[in-house]
This record gives structure tokens, sequence and C-alpha cells, in this order.
């Protein structure tokens, strides 16, 4: 019987509609289950797994079933290995996160490489700018949002800095902490 290698998969993730880009580029093994990615997708990006998700690969939807969604065929992530929809550089796939704010992830194949089993996976090499809030209204209630913040006179600056916590930096990105977050959440 032959044994199937695993391979190392470099990801680039990028939210679709950000301008500036933000982006993370991920080394995870191909023999992750895609409800296993889901999660490093989320620990990486800066998401808190509040909302419904789905995978989009060539027509077919993937992720968990939802009643409420009856009349879609789902099919469960986690009967599914990332290099069942992926195994070929240049791959892409759509991961769309928050139906009501309608977050979509262009997830790119970019280098298939050697496994090593002492490098520490999944990891995150590289990232652009910080995830928006949760439940900010998509990709345009996220630029007001910042348009708010950057001015004080902005009627809904105040109330926008309650609702962040008093900061936010769009600019951050901090690999480290999502590292340990991987290592901790992503064994």
């Amino acid at each position: 019987m032959a044994r199937t290698l695993r391979r190392t998969y470099q990801l680039k993730i990028s939210l679709k509609g950000s301008k500036p880009p933000i982006w993370r580029r991920l080394l995870i093994t191909d023999s992750v289950s895609l409800a296993q990615f889901h999660q490093a997708i989320q620990i990486s990006m800066g998401w808190t797994d509040s909302h419904l998700h789905q995978f989009v690969v060539g027509g077919k939807l993937f992720g968990t079933s939802d009643p409420g969604f009856d009349d879609m065929e789902t099919l469960d992530e986690s009967g599914y290995k990332l290099s069942q929809v992926m195994n070929t550089e240049k791959d892409s796939i759509i991961y769309e996160y928050d139906f009501g704010d309608g977050w979509e992830h262009t997830i790119t194949l970019e280098k298939i490489l050697p496994f090593d089993p002492k490098e520490k996976l999944t990891q995150c090499v590289k990232g652009k700018r910080a995830c928006p809030p949760e439940d900010v209204g998509g990709i345009w209630g996220y630029y007001e949002f910042l348009e708010a913040l950057g001015d004080p006179g902005h009627p809904e600056h105040e109330s926008y800095m309650e609702w962040v916590g008093g900061e936010f930096d769009p600019q951050r990105c901090d690999i480290e902490e999502i590292n340990a977050l991987l290592f901790e959440y992503c064994r």
C-alpha cells in the first residue's frame, strides 16, 4: 500500500475589497481538515469565530450545516482535507465569513513545500494590516468606521471609540501574537 506524503502549503489569505490590502501568509500541512483550516483562518486574520462561514470551491460549499440554510447543500468541512480542495500551485478558493457582513477571503496556494516534521505548523510567516472588528458592517462599514475614528469631529467618532474599546490601529498585524495563538489552538 502506497503511503501518502504530507506536504506543507504556503497560502496567502486576502480579504477581498480591502484597500490597502489586508492579508496573511500561512504555512500549514496539506493534511488538515477544512474545519481545522477554518480555525487557522479565524486566528490568523483576527476574527472571533462568532458567525457562520463556508468555503466555496468550484461551485461546492463546505462548512457546517445550519438548519436556517436548508436550501443550500453544504458538505461537512470536517470530512475533507485541504489537499482535496487545493493541490496545485496557484489554486484558489473562497472563504466566506459572517454572511451578514459578507467578509470574503481569497485563499491562494502560493507554494507546495516538502513537509519538515521539525517545523512548527500552523504558522503565520507574514501579514499586513489589522483585521476589521466583528460586526462593523462589511468592508464599506469598515471604511466608514476608520473615517469616523480618524476624525474627532465626526458625529460617530465617540460612539465608535467606545464600541471598539478606545483604540484601534488599522496598521497593526502582530505575527508573534498570531503564532502564539496558532501554536496553542491549531496543533
